[in-house]
């Protein structure tokens, strides 16, 4: 696969300190920069609420030459602490209840801490390979329309939401 070229350089860098909130003007409204469930850095929890701008998440990417390789978080295991996370965003203890009580709930058990963190190995191929886009490395890419030429729904004409009997 010609993967190896001794000429190339690999410039790898963490990326860390990203902002947990930004402040939406057009509705007046904090919203998470990544999302609700990531762990904002410990030395924030005191003055979440009061300076919300100010904070920083647990979050991290792993960058290759400019390209995003790989990108993760630690998440929230803490039912308090996951609670001022969706006062500050708006969300009333009615609807973060119906939409995340189970996970709230869940974290009352004792879940331990927990993260991850997802690799882009095609994106390394690609530039292993010094390929112009990651669509000449995956097996099955989707066109510039975001569909996949392999994807059966994709090509047929009919209503993709209505499944033909035979195929079941």
């Amino acid at each position: 696969m010609n993967l190896y070229n001794p000429a190339d350089e690999f410039h790898f860098a963490w990326i860390i300190d990203f902002p947990y909130f930004a402040f939406n003007e057009e509705t007046q409204s904090w919203e998470t920069e990544h999302h609700m469930f990531t762990l904002p850095q410990k030395q924030y929890w005191d003055t979440l609420e009061s300076d919300p701008g100010a904070v920083k998440g647990d979050l991290y990417d792993l960058v290759l030459n400019g390209y995003e390789l790989a990108s993760g978080s630690m998440r929230i295991n803490d039912p308090a602490l996951q609670q001022r996370i969706f006062k500050i965003v708006g969300y009333s203890e009615e609807r973060a209840e119906k939409a995340f009580g189970f996970l709230v709930q869940a974290f009352k058990f004792g879940a331990p801490p927990h993260g991850g963190i997802a690799p882009g190995l095609d994106r390394l191929i690609m530039l292993m390979r010094h390929e112009e886009s990651i669509h000449e490395v995956i097996a099955f890419p989707k066109n510039n329309l975001a569909a996949s030429p392999m994807d059966l729904r994709c090509m047929m004409k009919s209503d993709t939401s209505k499944t033909d009997e035979s195929r079941l």
